[in-house]
């Protein structure tokens, strides 16, 4: 194993991504047959296929995966000696790639744009997606920092809260109980709910809301699969939702949408930035966490201005 080189398992990463061995080469600036030898030249070297040839590209064998998850590890730390080696030297430019949950992606950007203008050196990428899929993210190293509204228990993580993040239901303006006060969890409980997709933090939210009512948690309502969509659907009448207040500014402010007054609502959560215990911090890391401690809470929408009368729950 000593002869195996870094540009060898770039060439496994590469196919693996890519798929086929050409397209691995135009990600890799050589030729087809330049990575068909660097992967020839691997598994000589191994003893064993990491690929199976198949119609449909290039699939990992076991063997296949192990390897890749070395190259994974590898790049990893590489980047991670990048980092210290810029914090030896105090440089406060670098690259910080942020992972958000679909819900962060309203207040995301306007957070973004306010640190680069702070930090113009430090280059940002932005990954969105669902709660599933940005713990998947931290797991496997694929961004520095998330931001997310529970911290996940299946790997360590370092999290910080730096903001509240409010949870409501909204109706379409006619909706009957749009204009009842104090409305009781029982009775919105008999209402159509349109629900986000299992294990997104809104949905488990909703859970542990509806959790002392006998059954109710068994058919919680018609699933969807983001917020726009949900959104969208309640203003046509198909039913109500339990949102972050976060994704409702523009819709409650034009009167599309309203809030519903329910007892024990809003329930406040917090935000938290989000990175792995194990990760070495990198300066743009620590400037942007520094960042969100300061300035992040600023950046979220305002409660009051879509719930005047607001209650709060810590449930």
């Amino acid at each position: 194993m000593r002869n195996i080189s870094l540009r060898q398992l770039r060439t496994v990463r590469a196919i693996v991504e890519r798929g086929k061995i050409i397209n691995a080469s135009k990600e890799l600036r050589l030729t087809a047959p330049a990575v068909t030898i660097q992967l020839r030249q691997l598994e000589e070297e191994i003893g064993l296929a990491l690929f199976d040839r198949t119609s449909d590209g290039m699939r990992p064998t076991a063997a296949g995966l192990v390897v890749l998850d070395a190259a994974q590890a590898i790049e990893e730390r590489l980047r991670q000696l990048s980092d210290e080696i810029d914090a030896i030297k105090g440089v406060r430019a670098g690259s910080l790639r942020l992972g958000v949950v679909s819900t962060a992606k309203y207040f995301a950007p306007r957070l973004m744009a306010a640190f680069m203008k702070d930090y113009p050196d430090i280059e940002m990428l932005l990954h969105v997606g669902n709660r599933a899929e940005t713990i998947d993210r931290l797991k496997a190293h694929d961004v520095d920092m998330a931001l997310m509204g529970r911290p996940p228990k299946d790997v360590p993580v370092h999290a910080t809260s730096f903001g509240d993040h409010p949870l409501v239901v909204i109706a379409s303006p006619d909706h009957p109980l749009a204009t009842e006060l104090s409305i009781p969890k029982e009775r919105i409980a008999r209402e159509h709910f349109l629900i986000r997709e299992s294990g997104s933090g809104t949905r488990i939210s909703l859970e542990i809301f509806f959790s002392d009512l006998p059954g109710r948690v068994d058919d919680l309502g018609l699933e969807m699969g983001s917020n726009e969509t949900i959104k969208q659907a309640v203003m046509a009448g198909l039913g109500i939702a339990f949102i972050s207040a976060h994704t409702i500014e523009a819709e409650v402010s034009s009167g599309r949408l309203v809030v519903l007054d329910v007892v024990g609502l809003p329930i406040r959560r917090q935000w938290f930035a989000v990175r792995r215990a194990d990760r070495t911090v990198s300066p743009a890391m620590t400037a942007f966490h520094d960042f969100l401690m300061r300035k992040g809470a600023a950046y979220l929408p305002l409660l009051g201005k879509l719930y005047p009368e607001e209650s709060v729950s810590t449930s």
